[in-house]
């Protein structure tokens, strides 16, 4: 089992979770799991791709074409 965290939501937010939990038959809680880990994925997603913006821009990464990849990975016809 996880870690407890006490989280207040706003009104609106509550009733709608309420909501949807009895309409579905799941708990509060497994809406707010889910919630928070798509959010999580995406803002890491951006935070990486932010990330390796700047290491390109910085000369510290590089970019590879399809064909320089194919070549390096044996896939080339």
């Amino acid at each position: 089992m996880g870690s407890a965290v006490s989280l207040r939501l706003p009104e609106d937010l509550k009733v709608r979770l309420d909501k949807l939990a009895k309409r579905t038959g799941r708990s509060k809680t497994y809406y707010m799991v889910e919630a928070i880990s798509e959010k999580l994925e995406d803002l890491e997603d951006l935070y990486l791709a932010e990330a390796r913006t700047l290491d390109l821009k910085a000369g510290r990464s590089r970019t590879y074409t399809q064909e320089e990849m194919e070549k390096r990975y044996g896939l080339a016809d």
